[in-house]
């Protein structure tokens, strides 16, 4: 079967952001849309970009497809339903440490796996799919077997799967059922980009070298753990290397620096650059991303830091 395209799964939000004096930017952002932009922005426009979800059929369901193919990103099969609406979020900022608020109880991408076949379809012939712990947490449990037995199907037709499990507790019922949803999706994954204190958290890892084994126990072949402004331990075939974060002296804004690394590895490794030369590159685009405001930083900031890696 051949392979093209990328696609990542899960909600992308509303954004409002650069709230002072009661003046707020609305933008559309959301950690698997923020990665997939990242992978759009620095992969060739040959290479198709969907963004695999459920939309609502209100104003600002359309307003976010029409941004979506203004940027080269497809939507695949994924369903319009009827009432629904994105959900919506809040950024607020002390410093460049940001903190959100959140409203996504009529979040259209809660469906986004209540027809497997459509999410069958939009995940077929796909050089690379990816998802993260954000994307299980929004969906009742038999969504989450649903959407894990289609990104299965994906992976046994050929598709590698990337995962994020970017925990936030707030978004599950308990520590114990995201840990079961993480571990069934590690089952089904090739490439692992976690961050070091979300899986600290959760799965009380001590330090980075614990989370790597637990991760290579679990069979996934890829990994690479990020941990902020210190080096990322990268594990590919075989052995390990910590490759050093780029330093930033006055960070403007942290939004989607670990969201932009895993896009600007993946694209990496899509275009078949080696993970150590991979992850140098992403630092290189975390670094620039959170030189500037929001979460999606502008096509060419990307491609500049990517190419000067």
């Amino acid at each position: 079967m051949e392979m093209g395209g990328i696609a990542s799964v899960g909600e992308c939000m509303l954004e409002l952001s650069g709230g002072s004096g009661g003046n707020w930017r609305m933008g559309h952002a959301g950690d698997t849309f923020n990665t997939l932009w990242a992978m759009r922005a620095l992969t060739p426009e040959t290479i198709a970009a969907d963004y695999v979800s459920a939309f609502g059929d209100d104003p600002f369901s359309a307003d976010q497809r029409n941004f979506f193919a203004d940027h080269g990103i497809g939507t695949a099969a994924s369903p319009v339903i009827p009432g629904r609406r994105p959900g919506l979020y809040a950024i607020t900022l002390a410093g460049a440490e940001r903190s959100f608020t959140y409203w996504r109880a009529d979040s259209a991408a809660r469906c986004l796996a209540d027809d497997p076949q459509a999410l069958e379809k939009s995940l077929e012939k796909r050089a690379l799919v990816y998802f993260s712990g954000i994307t299980l947490a929004i969906l009742e449990e038999p969504a989450r077997k649903t959407l894990i037995a289609a990104l299965e199907t994906a992976r046994e037709n050929g598709s590698r799967i990337a995962f994020d499990p970017n925990y936030r507790p707030r978004l599950w019922a308990s520590p114990e059922a995201a840990r079961a949803a993480i571990d069934a999706a590690l089952a089904v994954c090739d490439i692992a980009l976690p961050t070091f204190p979300d899986e600290a958290e959760l799965y009380g890892d001590k330090d980075l070298q614990a989370t790597m084994r637990r991760l290579a126990e679990a069979g996934v072949g890829e990994i690479a753990i990020k941990n902020g402004a210190e080096p990322t331990l990268l594990s590919a075939g075989g052995g390990t290397v910590l490759i050093p974060a780029v330093a930033v002296a006055d960070p403007v804004d942290t939004t989607g620096a670990g969201d932009s690394f895993n896009g600007a590895y993946l694209a990496a490794r899509v275009a078949g650059l080696a993970p150590e030369t991979a992850a140098r590159r992403a630092h290189k685009v975390a670094a620039a991303v959170i030189q500037v405001h929001g979460a999606l930083a502008p096509f060419s900031v990307l491609r500049e830091a990517f190419a000067e890696a």
